[in-house]
């Protein structure tokens, strides 16, 4: 029986997190400033689901098998999980510097993939990194920290849209300086925020008896994917439960995403990508600021929920975050007044919170320890799979049955989240084991 994991200070937790706030500016950029992107360059409505592909599919190709060789790493010196995020977070860096260079649609498109790729490579070990350090006591702390850079990440990239669309003139081809600056300054974020969670986080290394299993596993190509499919094949219930929720939740959130500028453009400003350029180039920046709003309430409230969770349980929090976040959007298509567009944004804020970090309070006691890599992985495919059926599937029914309408659409996320919230009903976590031996904050 291994001995039970030191308690880790606050800060601890903070700095070993650090480096999500840099992947979740990334993101941030990929959810606001992306799809405008592909409108400058000239992109129909019905196109853009299909361009958004490459965040899915790198997540499913990408995080599970980033998963399974984490799962298997150990270096001395470079640690289990932090190679991945170094690789990660230097191929982000390059990608998000050379993406508004983009002057043709296949090139945006092309550097999506490799940049979600980089992201996916970087954030996967981040989740398998709470479980390998902290005690199950810790979890709700370890995962909502990650909600609360998921916040500020997010909001300082929105932030930044807003902001420099006010004060930056200008455009190289299709794309606006203001864009280059958003860009560059999330460059610098996701390379300096990993390396300082790298330099300030030792890994906890594996007894001798689990480097001896590491050090026995099967090498080869296909080994990866035939632990991935044992994997599934064995997967708890309860992640089969949150697989339901995850089809709703993110399908509905990636149909906000493409569609909030155009939106807001629709019922603030009454003008379209193909109307008047400027007032639709207003409308980006204010989308931006909304955005940055439920990010700002998203890491405001993320430590609350750490309370609320241990209180209530996590099932009852996630429960009525969804409910907020699906009223939300089917209030925000037909809000006339900008300023008022900011009210059912603070209730999504709530619950972008809680999907960053309680489903994974649901689930992680029913994992094995020696597997978190790949089944966070695999917690990943749950996310993406339904990203997948949106960007292929949506397109078709946003031509055929709600006439390319962005606040239609908005509001058909919106009843996918109250089914999701119903599909939560449906979960019955585990209860986390009893730490056997408890160790005050030290060493390791």
């Amino acid at each position: 029986m291994s001995l039970a994991k030191p308690r880790l200070s606050f800060m601890q937790i903070i700095n070993m997190n650090v480096g999500f706030f840099g992947i979740q500016y990334s993101f941030g950029l990929q959810q606001s400033a992306v799809n405008p992107i592909y409108d400058f360059l000239g992109a129909k409505p019905d196109e853009i689901p299909l361009l958004n592909l490459a965040g899915p599919m790198t997540g499913l190709l990408i995080q599970p098998i980033i998963g399974v060789l984490s799962d298997r790493t150990w270096h001395p010196r470079w640690g289990r999980r932090k190679p991945y995020f170094f690789i990660g977070a230097l191929f982000c860096s390059l990608c998000l510097f050379l993406y508004p260079f983009s002057s043709t649609l296949w090139m945006a498109a092309g550097l999506l993939w490799v940049l979600d790729a980089a992201n996916n490579t970087a954030m996967e070990p981040y989740r398998a990194f709470i479980a390998d350090k902290l005690p199950a006591a810790q979890h709700a702390s370890g995962f909502l920290t990650q909600s609360f850079f998921t916040g500020l990440g997010i909001t300082l990239a929105n932030i930044s849209l807003f902001i420099f669309q006010k004060f930056i003139p200008g455009q190289h081809g299709a794309i606006p300086y203001w864009v280059f600056g958003s860009f560059f300054l999330g460059s610098v974020c996701s390379i300096s925020s990993v390396l300082w969670s790298i330099s300030k986080t030792p890994e906890i290394p594996p007894t001798p008896e689990e480097l001896a299993a590491l050090r026995a596993n099967k090498k080869g190509i296909l080994q990866p994917f035939i632990e991935i499919g044992h994997a599934i094949l064995h997967m708890p219930k309860v992640m089969w439960q949150l697989a339901l929720v995850y089809l709703f939740q993110w399908y509905a959130l990636f149909c906000y995403w493409q569609n909030a500028s155009k939106s807001i453009a629709q019922s603030v400003w009454k003008t379209s990508p193909s109307g008047n350029k400027t007032l639709y180039e207003e409308a980006v920046g204010w989308a931006g600021l909304v955005n940055g709003w439920y990010n700002v309430v998203t890491f405001l409230s993320a430590f609350g929920l750490v309370y609320m969770a241990k209180k209530f349980g996590p099932k009852k929090v996630h429960v009525a975050c969804l409910l907020m976040a699906g009223l939300a959007l089917l209030t925000f298509p037909h809000i006339q007044n900008k300023y008022m567009l900011f009210a059912p944004m603070a209730g999504f804020g709530i619950a972008w919170a809680s999907m960053m970090g309680i489903p994974y309070l649901m689930v992680v006691n029913d994992i094995p320890k020696e597997r978190y890599g790949v089944y966070m992985g695999i917690i990943n495919m749950m996310i993406v799979i339904p990203m997948i059926l949106q960007t292929t599937t949506f397109g078709f029914v946003l031509h055929h049955f709600l006439n390319n309408d962005p606040g239609k659409a908005i509001s058909f996320g919106g009843v996918l989240l109250l089914l999701a919230c119903g599909a939560t009903l449906l979960i019955q976590p585990s209860q986390p084991a009893e730490e056997e031996i408890v160790l005050r904050a030290g060493g390791h």
